[in-house]
């Protein structure tokens, strides 16, 4: 990975961590999550847990009991978002406990420089934001009518386990949103190789099936999305989205240029993206 300066602009900030696509997940599809990560020797080797959100909008929290939390949504960044996070990280573990941590732009270390890369990510989605507060703090009641709010508004979303990177989650209806390492173009071709030999939906086991709808760009990776029958549950899911890898992993393997049916499945993709940055 290209080393960057303080001023450049990074499409993809969450290169090089481990779990890259459930970074972006946390930033861009996942409402209520923790992952956990810690520094590197140099940093105090710290254990930190990364998280979507923080109340207010901070980007970090050292809080009362000496947790660190780094929040990967709502920090502004000023080019460089990894950059941005461990500016804000590093403040935080200078902080006292009970310290949040407002974003600014950094012109200090990336992520990748203050993370020990041999930590997984270990992903747990969750349904309310208990995390905000350690277990021993005292609970008012405006704290507890704080968190009760915040999980009411919370999307039902869970991640798959039979396939990595995908998460469920039920908005107006449900939906499987499938965040992907490989590069953009290889992703379009080989889903454009399924849609135009009409393999590219979710085949669910009582015969309904999981449409695919298209995909986004977010924090420099591509994210198919499918939308699902009006109540589908996670569970309806995983077998299919396992059979579905096959068959993309199958597709991303091929290198033939696309027929004409296969081009014009692919112009449908790519008119349909969206970029979220």
């Amino acid at each position: 990975m290209a080393k960057t300066s303080a001023t450049d602009f990074v499409l993809r900030p969450f290169e090089g961590l481990p779990g890259e696509p459930d970074w972006v997940a946390f930033r861009e599809i996942v409402p209520a999550a923790t992952g956990t990560a810690r520094t590197t020797a140099q940093y105090g080797a710290r254990d930190v847990v990364v998280v979507t959100m923080l109340p207010g909008g901070y980007a970090a929290m050292n809080r009362p009991d000496g947790t660190l939390l780094l929040a990967v949504q709502g920090a502004l960044s000023s080019g460089d978002l990894s950059r941005d996070l461990a500016g804000a990280l590093l403040e935080a573990i200078d902080a006292e406990p009970g310290t949040a941590i407002v974003a600014t732009p950094s012109h200090g270390p990336r992520l990748q420089d203050i993370l020990d890369p041999t930590v997984p990510f270990e992903v747990t989605v969750r349904d309310d934001y208990e995390f905000w507060v350690d277990a021993t703090a005292e609970r008012t009641a405006e704290i507890d009518a704080s968190l009760a709010e915040a999980a009411e508004a919370t999307i039902p979303t869970v991640r798959l386990t039979s396939v990595e990177h995908a998460y469920w989650c039920r908005m107006s209806r449900e939906f499987l949103r499938w965040a992907r390492t490989e590069d953009e173009d290889a992703v379009v071709d080989a889903l454009a190789r399924l849609h135009a030999r009409r393999e590219s939906a979710l085949a669910l086991a009582d015969g309904g099936q999981g449409r695919f709808l298209g995909m986004f760009r977010a924090a420099g990776l591509v994210v198919p999305v499918w939308e699902l029958p009006a109540g589908t549950e996670a569970a309806d899911v995983e077998a299919p989205a396992a059979a579905l890898a096959a068959r993309l992993d199958e597709a991303l393997a091929v290198t033939d240029p696309l027929d004409a049916n296969q081009r014009r499945a692919r112009a449908g993709i790519v008119s349909r993206q969206v970029t979220l940055r």
